[in-house]
């Protein structure tokens, strides 16, 4: 079957979008997703006791905290609070974490780090995922069950001041709010000081139950300057006081109404060492949460080894401290220690609500739920829990009750950490069956596409499917079973949903007939490619033509550089990957010339040729070339032996030392800048000259610059441009002076003046 080359080209399209779409369906799983709403059931009643006696307690427990303040400091590294940046910093939080009522945690972040997730993550306990990122720039209502929508039905007041996420995320639910924008990073005071300018007023008022405020100074200096920027520290310091604030306004509250308000201090990501934020480091994934209320015993907290936390965990935590039910699509657990102080009881309560809206995520969205450990660990802790019910109705000791109660809270706590382990790995785990047929299907069209150039390119621009030659049609068949067979075992003994099982057999069946009609197509044109020995020529309409090592070189680093993408470890650290190759590159060229122009084939010395003939071709034009006042005299651009072997000396040098200075240009600039995740932190030239004690070497080598440039651009320029393009440069530099970035001639470095400053 014969097609031309439009129609060619158009179904190849077609395929490859098929193919990507199928890819992406795998990459981005579906979430995993409750299908009954939580808002419109009653909580599950406690478990029943093996008697048969009724616990009589299905409502839910009450509120443990009257008010609620969120203060979400954005990109709040875990060390900035537990590291000496937080013991300089910020005396009062470490004053609550050592020896005030709060509990510490440091709370892990999944990636993508970036705030619009976070948020959802915070708010609904669920995973967001990376198609997240691209709904960050235009964050839609959210309408998943959420903390924030169960608090609004529940008739509390809720005010939120910061960046404007919340008011995107949550439209309509806010009696008061101030929404700040995160776009101007240059902007790390007024953004800050928009939200501080209302809390005097409102830590006045009562007619609110939940406070929430987002500060986004510190991000923002980390996009500018970094963490190490001295004016994280400022920073630092402004949020510890803003802290002191609302807790010295929420202790004497209290001492009025005698009811307990909960503080918490948290982060919606960190910062990487260059000062951004988006993927999987350590110091982007890792935040501080500080829960503080005088509820809490009062005991000394380790600030250098907090336990380590889901950030999903704050949204049942807050649910259950507010009274609400806990969001349906949550995988996070209750924090314990929140709870500690209850009676037995309530505790065993509030981790049954949590273990039973976990079980039934399990059963909504993994199949062979009955074999997970959590499932099972749950069910034996619901058993349990019967058992000191009725040993609790019958009026048992209290010391049978108390070690049952702690078997019983033991074996939750268990249930839920492997529940919620079990449902975290069902949102991070990728339809590989999807992508791998997504895959196929895109390399196949590929590859046809490679090989299908030079009858493209020919004056029938046709080209044959070979569906109904015998041979092909016999390995048509053959593919299509094969197929077919690795369809049905894999989706018969996959424990997860596949996309690519669910659909119908008649969809399913199709693909496996494009796939196998693409493999026929692609073995027909290696076929005809060997037979024809066009196979090792590179360029299809000179037969003669054949690859050189250079032209491997260049072949093989294209693909390895293609094939490096599949990994994200090698997409962080990708400029290291161009470092190798740029460098293999330069000495593989370094070769060819050499061998080009010095020696023949039979290993002799010769002169490079083809740098005489580029030489004695250029000659004529430049005598019949106008240049102006550059303008070369005829005679001069001569033809005589002095002047070629002159440049053929200078061409040999040439020759020699260009890919040496490339490779030393390189090495330099490596130096300059490390960029990446794993070595960003490390010294550079960079650093160096950008450092406030290196000022004049920074302004000197800007000057030089700014003259190189004016020196070579200048000569083709008429008078008039040569004036502006010297005012230009000028204010150039004159800018890069104003904000202080580089130094006048008349100016001094600081660290000459602080030299000559005279100590007492």
């Amino acid at each position: 079957m014969r097609l031309g080359s439009g129609t060619f080209a158009a179904c190849c399209v077609v395929i490859e979008v098929l193919g990507v779409a199928l890819f992406l369906r795998g990459f981005f799983p579906a979430p995993v997703r409750s299908s009954s709403r939580t808002e419109h059931q009653a909580e599950p009643p406690a478990p029943e006791p093996s008697t048969g006696a009724s616990s009589n307690w299905t409502k839910l427990p009450p509120p443990l905290f009257s008010k609620v303040v969120i203060m979400l400091i954005d990109a709040l590294r875990d060390d900035f609070v537990f590291g000496s940046k937080g013991v300089k910093f910020m005396p009062y939080t470490t004053y609550l974490v050592e020896k005030g009522a709060s509990h510490s945690f440091v709370a892990e972040a999944k990636p993508p780090t970036v705030t619009m997730p976070r948020i959802k993550a915070l708010m609904t306990g669920s995973l967001p995922g990376f198609i997240d990122v691209v709904r960050n720039l235009n964050s839609p209502a959210l309408l998943e069950d959420n903390v924030i929508t169960q608090a609004k039905a529940a008739g509390k007041r809720m005010i939120f001041y910061g960046d404007e996420t919340w008011v995107k995320l949550f439209p309509q639910h806010f009696v008061e709010y101030d929404g700040t924008t995160s776009f101007f990073v240059s902007d790390y005071t007024e953004v800050d000081d928009n939200v501080t300018r209302h809390l005097d007023k409102v830590l006045k008022r009562g007619d609110w139950d939940v406070l929430i405020l987002h500060y986004l100074g510190l991000d923002h200096i980390g996009h500018i300057s970094g963490p190490s920027s001295p004016l994280i520290g400022h920073k630092l310091s402004e949020m510890d006081n803003i802290l002191m604030k609302i807790h010295t306004s929420l202790l004497s509250e209290e001492r009025e109404n005698l009811s307990p308000n909960l503080l918490v201090l948290c982060g919606d990501h960190g910062m990487s060492e260059t000062g951004s934020h988006g993927a999987s480091s350590m110091e982007e994934v890792n935040t501080p949460l500080i829960l503080i209320s005088s509820a809490f015993e009062r005991k000394p907290g380790d600030i250098r080894h907090p336990k380590h936390v889901q950030q999903t965990d704050l949204a049942a935590t807050l649910a259950i401290g507010l009274g609400l039910p806990i969001p349906e699509n949550s995988v996070g657990s209750l924090l314990f220690p929140s709870i500690e102080g209850r009676p037995v009881r309530e505790q065993l309560r509030f981790l049954h609500l949590n273990a039973v809206q976990l079980s039934k995520l399990l059963q909504e969205n993994v199949p062979s739920y009955k074999k997970e450990p959590g499932f099972e660990q749950f069910k034996m802790a619901e058993r349990l829990h019967g058992n000191w019910i009725r040993l609790y109705l019958e009026e048992s000791t209290s010391e049978v009750l108390f070690n049952l109660g702690t078997k019983v809270r033991r074996q939750y706590l268990d249930a839920l950490r492997t529940l919620s382990l079990s449902l975290s790995r069902q949102v991070a785990q990728y339809d590989i069956y999807s992508m791998l047929v997504g895959t196929v299907m895109v390399l196949e069209v590929l590859t046809l596409l490679l090989l299908s150039i030079p009858q493209a390119l020919s004056s029938k621009a046709e080209l044959e499917v070979p569906l109904w030659s015998p041979v092909f049609s016999l390995l048509f068949y053959l593919m299509f079973l094969v197929l077919s067979a690795l369809h049905v075992i894999v989706c018969t003994s996959a424990e997860s949903s596949c996309y690519f099982c669910g659909l119908s057999w008649l969809m399913a069946g199709g693909v496996m007939v494009l796939i196998s009609a693409l493999l026929c197509a692609v073995v027909s044109a290696l076929a005809k490619m060997f037979a024809s020995g066009k196979l090792l020529s590179k360029n299809p309409a000179h037969p003669n033509s054949r690859w050189s090592e250079l032209d491997v070189v260049i072949l093989l680093g294209t693909m390895g550089h293609v094939l490096s993408l599949g990994a994200s470890s090698f997409i962080e650290e990708e400029h290291q990957t161009w470092y190798f190759l740029v460098n293999t590159l330069c000495l593989a060229l370094c070769h060819e010339i050499y061998r080009n122009c010095f020696l023949g084939n039979d290993c002799e010395p010769r002169r490079c040729s083809h740098g005489e003939r580029g030489f004695v071709n250029t000659a004529p034009a430049l005598q019949d070339r106008s240049i102006g006042h550059d303008e070369l005299e005829p005679h001069r651009v001569s033809k005589s032996p002095t002047s070629l072997n002159t440049l053929r000396g200078w061409e040999k040098w040439m020759a020699m030392a260009s890919p040496w200075v490339i490779l030393t240009c390189c090495r330099l600039l490596r130096s300059l800048n490390q960029t990446g995740v794993q070595w960003a932190h490390r010294p550079d030239l960079g650093h160096w000259l950008t450092s406030s004690d290196h000022k004049a070497e920074l302004s000197v080598l800007a000057a030089l610059s700014l003259i190189m440039i004016f020196a070579l651009v200048q000569r083709r320029c008429s008078l008039t441009s040569k004036v502006a393009m010297a005012l230009g440069l000028l204010g150039v530099y004159c800018y890069r002076a104003a904000i202080g970035n580089v130094l006048f001639p008349w100016q001094r470095d600081s660290k000459d003046i602080s030299k000559e400053t005279p100590t007492t």
